[in-house]
């Protein structure tokens, strides 16, 4: 049996153990970081300290800050860099990469839009990554937080393409006896999931630093999930893949844990704090903030009615009050539920 090569690019939490599970199935992996001092950490001492404390990873797992080391030979390149990377990071990547049957599968497993310009990942990597030197574009995504995994807790995510070839043997180097991988071919829908259940985790981590309790988080999440879906329908997106894994799965799983970076921050925004203050005591991205803006800004621009990611937009970017925000929405015209208004 071949063994497979793989660059994971982003040794971040879920880069680095995304790329464990790799080399746990067999796989011949290279985790680049931009950091030669990680890389030294990841080779020597098989820690990842800042981003999963106490984890002890193979030691088959190599790392570099090299680049073109990392893509040698690369037939399956997997981007986890932040949203805000993936651009320039795709273009360094272009270039590195071969052609025709030479061309590896490009996965990534990043969650958000860019901000500019509204773009989804598949195609910030579609329009970097030229069509002869990719095999086909795969999205991983789902209800993942990594600090489980690294626990092997069961978990299950899509991996999702146009390509459902390219789907099916991004599933086979995933599957194991605790991660379960299914396929799909709704790239627009996996891919909108994603990127907006972290703004309705900021409102779910406000209600809980308010001191709501689950009643409230419920609603939030139901009405959330409900604005989700007319947003990513009128985007192209199937209405069934909101009810899935990379939709209700994946915002269940980052309304209701303290694992979330964006509950996190919203919770510290509950209990007062400035965003600003927010931004830097979390330390890493916050995908839900820009990812806010973009939501609000595609609902304008579609004329979608989206009052909570309205009222979340309206406490992130122009100062509004979070109490006043959620009695204006407690206050709205009476509605039919299954109108989805």
């Amino acid at each position: 049996m071949t063994t497979t090569k793989i660059a994971v690019l982003g040794a971040g939490s879920w880069g680095s153990i995304l790329a464990s599970i790799l080399v746990q199935n067999g796989g011949q992996v290279q985790l680049w970081t931009r950091r030669p001092e990680q890389a030294a950490e990841i080779n020597e001492q098989h820690t990842n300290q800042r981003y999963v404390q106490n984890y002890h990873y193979p030691e088959e797992l190599t790392a570099t800050s090299d680049l073109s080391q990392a893509l040698a030979g690369a037939q399956v390149v997997l981007f986890t860099v932040p949203t805000p990377v993936v651009r320039s990071v795709a273009q360094q990547v272009s270039p590195l990469l071969g052609t025709g049957e030479a061309a590896p599968i490009i996965v990534h497993a990043s969650k958000g839009l860019e901000q500019e310009t509204h773009c989804r990942i598949s195609e910030i990597l579609a329009a970097m990554i030229a069509p002869e030197k990719r095999q086909g574009i795969v999205v991983l995504s789902g209800p993942s937080h990594a600090e489980e995994v690294a626990r092997q807790d069961l978990t299950l995510i899509t991996a999702a393409s146009a390509d459902l070839a390219c789907a099916r043997q991004v599933q086979k180097l995933f599957m194991n006896d605790y991660f379960r991988v299914y396929t799909n071919t709704d790239v627009i829908g996996v891919e909108l999931g994603a990127a907006f259940k972290n703004v309705i985790a900021l409102g779910a981590g406000a209600l809980a630093g308010l001191g709501y309790g689950d009643n409230a988080k419920a609603a939030l999440m139901t009405r959330g999930l409900a604005e989700i879906s007319r947003l990513g329908m009128a985007l192209g997106a199937k209405p069934e893949t909101f009810i899935g894994l990379s939709g209700v799965g994946d915002l269940i799983v980052t309304c209701t844990s303290v694992h979330s970076r964006n509950w996190r921050a919203g919770q510290q925004l509950g209990q007062g704090q400035s965003l600003e203050a927010v931004v830097q005591n979390m330390g890493m991205v916050i995908e839900g903030v820009k990812t806010c803006q973009s939501a609000y800004e595609l609902a304008q621009q579609e004329k979608i009615e989206m009052p909570i990611t309205a009222a979340i937009y309206h406490v992130l970017y122009e100062q509004a009050e979070i109490k006043s925000e959620i009695a204006a929405l407690m206050r709205r015209e009476g509605k039919a539920e299954l109108s989805w208004d």
